[in-house]
């Protein structure tokens, strides 16, 4: 199992440019970076693990800048949007910044992707139709794939159109960077053996109790669609980790462990950081 962790990068938490190299020389696989372009102050779409809203939530900056800057910082860390709005984005858009960005990264990016839930934010970006964004996102993964993996590329969905086109660069990875599908079980996952290369559930979500036990039916799932259940690696996120719970999660089957660090500067999380990478030699035998 590797361990990465997740941050909501603003300007005033620790920079990427800082906590790139801190993760790679501690050991730590990769680092994530979630996505909201603007929070709408109606908010009326209520926040899922309920309560109000964290601040950072507002503040947090574009993900594929600060993960730029975290691979130019370093050599070996891989890069992950943790997750990105694909039903809020033009994908023609999109698939050039990811292309880019693994190129830039020398083929480290990890496109984490999700549907979201903030209907207002999504209805400020032109999409309208809230309970139709997940086969909005569908189409749009399904339509970067093909920018992504051919010379000339065209689709013709029910949402998602655009005529033959020409879009370099590709990415380095190949035929383009794992697409893993952030969301609950079981609708998320499906959906994930349907379109992605993974999946990655929140820990914390109360529908779930304990998400270590749907990794079975989720393989169950991906072997139905004549899919490799070790081609779909499982990701799981989480602020509450500890160090000694880690070898649980691997020996459950958890590919990756994401923790969510607090949106705060480096004098807080270096000293986690320490701690959790005198675990990482273990999970990782």
């Amino acid at each position: 199992m590797h361990l990465g962790v997740g941050l909501f990068f603003t300007d005033y938490s620790i920079s990427a440019l800082d906590l790139g190299p801190a993760l790679e020389q501690r050991g730590f696989e990769s680092v994530w970076a979630p996505e909201h372009s603007h929070i709408p102050t109606s908010r009326r779409s209520p926040f899922p693990p309920g309560g109000d809203l964290p601040k950072e939530y507002y503040d947090c900056m574009d993900p594929f800048v600060v993960l730029s800057a975290a691979a130019a910082a370093t050599k070996r860390l891989k890069v992950g949007t943790g997750v990105c709005l694909v039903a809020q984005r033009d994908p023609i858009q999109t698939a050039k910044a990811v292309a880019s960005i693994d190129q830039v990264s020398q083929g480290r990016f990890l496109f984490g992707v999700g549907n979201g839930w903030n209907a207002e934010e999504m209805a400020d970006h032109g999409t309208a139709d809230f309970k139709g964004r997940h086969k909005l996102a569908r189409e749009r993964i399904e339509a970067m794939k093909e920018i992504w993996t051919k010379s000339k590329a065209s689709y013709s969905g029910d949402l998602v159109r655009f005529p033959e086109m020409m879009a370099w660069p590709k990415p380095v990875h190949k035929p383009h960077p794992p697409i893993y599908v952030g969301g609950a079980w079981p609708y998320a996952a499906r959906r994930a053996v349907a379109y992605g290369d993974g999946w990655i559930p929140h820990a914390t979500r109360q529908e779930y109790g304990d998400v270590t036990d749907y990794i079975p039916e989720f393989h169950r799932l991906a072997r139905e669609a004549g899919r490799d259940p070790a081609s779909l690696p499982v990701t799981v996120w989480s602020p509450y980790f500890t160090p000694d719970g880690l070898k649980r999660l691997r020996d459950r089957g958890v590919a990756r462990a994401v923790l969510q660090l607090k949106t705060t500067g480096a004098d807080e999380i270096l000293p986690v950081l320490d701690r959790f990478a005198a675990a990482i030699p273990e999970i990782e035998g």
